[in-house]
């Protein structure tokens, strides 16, 4: 690629990003008006401090959990390691299983009305039969998270498998690729961007399916956390708990997005040209040495 049709690929995203930076200061105004507006709607009563606490209110319950009593970082953990562990689970699993699904059409047949009973059925309302089965530890919280996490990477794998360039495959077949050859050099690469499209909706859930098991049953985890805060109408730290599981969430979301785009690099333009460019340029270093050996 010419450095002139590199700079057409890369200035829309500089001047993307550039026009992001000029928005920064119209979006901190608003951000500190709402917090002004808060503040006082809930120091003049406006607004019940059991509704909505003031923001000084909430900075103070942030300060006594992260700094004085320090509580909330095993609770944290806790919710964390479920989520992580129910999504790996989860994900393996349903990748996995539409992966054999895919590549077989009597085991499709075979297995399709079962996956379109399971697919009916409300994920949520299987927790309390999962936790009587499982009991009352990690176990069961984790069996929820990867259940909640299950579907959406399967869905998403079995589609792109199911939907591959019909004159690719024929191609493949008529230069006597075999099934390993045609599912890790066209069905695995032409799925990517819509196995990656579940996995991020697979972890997006993930954090609720966790919130979900410890708000059934559970004696430690964040769930527990914001629900004991809430039940003494302890509203501050209750608040303090839901923005910091927003803010996971968040950084969660980001996180997949990034993921996404380093996996799926040939959806964006300019990050393809420099993976070709980094690509093309180790290619020739490692010619040349092969050269200068000889």
């Amino acid at each position: 690629m010419t450095a002139v049709e590199t700079t057409l690929h890369v200035g829309p995203a500089r001047a993307a990003d550039k026009a992001t930076v000029r928005r920064w200061p119209n979006h901190l105004a608003i951000f500190v008006t709402l917090l002004v507006v808060w503040e006082l709607a809930a120091r003049t009563g406006l607004v019940g401090s059991l509704t909505l606490p003031a923001p000084t209110a909430i900075l103070a319950a942030f300060y006594r959990l992260y700094i004085t009593q320090g509580n909330i970082y095993f609770h944290l953990g806790i919710t964390l390691g479920e989520v992580f562990a129910g999504f790996l689970a989860g994900s393996v699993l349903g990748i996995g299983l539409a992966v054999i699904v895919g590549m077989n059409e009597t085991v499709r047949r075979l297995f399709k009305p079962y996956i379109i009973l399971i697919e009916a059925t409300p994920r949520i309302a299987m927790g309390p039969l999962i936790i009587a089965w499982l009991g009352f530890g990690w176990g069961s919280k984790i069996a929820i998270v990867m259940l909640v996490c299950f579907f959406a990477p399967f869905m998403n794998t079995l589609s792109g498998m199911l939907n591959v360039d019909s004159e690719a495959h024929q191609m493949f077949r008529s230069l006597r690729a075999n099934k390993w050859q045609i599912f890790s050099k066209l069905m695995l690469p032409d799925s990517m961007p819509v196995i990656m499209a579940g996995l991020r909706l697979a972890m997006a859930s993930a954090l609720s399916g966790a919130l979900v098991a410890e708000f059934i049953s559970a004696n430690e985890g964040m769930g527990v956390l914001l629900k004991t805060y809430t039940a003494s109408l302890n509203m501050p730290s209750a608040f303090a708990c839901l923005l910091t599981l927003t803010a996971i969430g968040f950084l969660i979301f980001r996180s997949m997005e990034a993921i996404d785009r380093a996996i799926v690099f040939w959806r964006d333009d300019a990050r393809a040209s420099q993976i070709s460019a980094r690509r093309a340029a180790a290619w020739k270093k490692r010619a040349a040495t092969g050269r200068a050996r000889r």
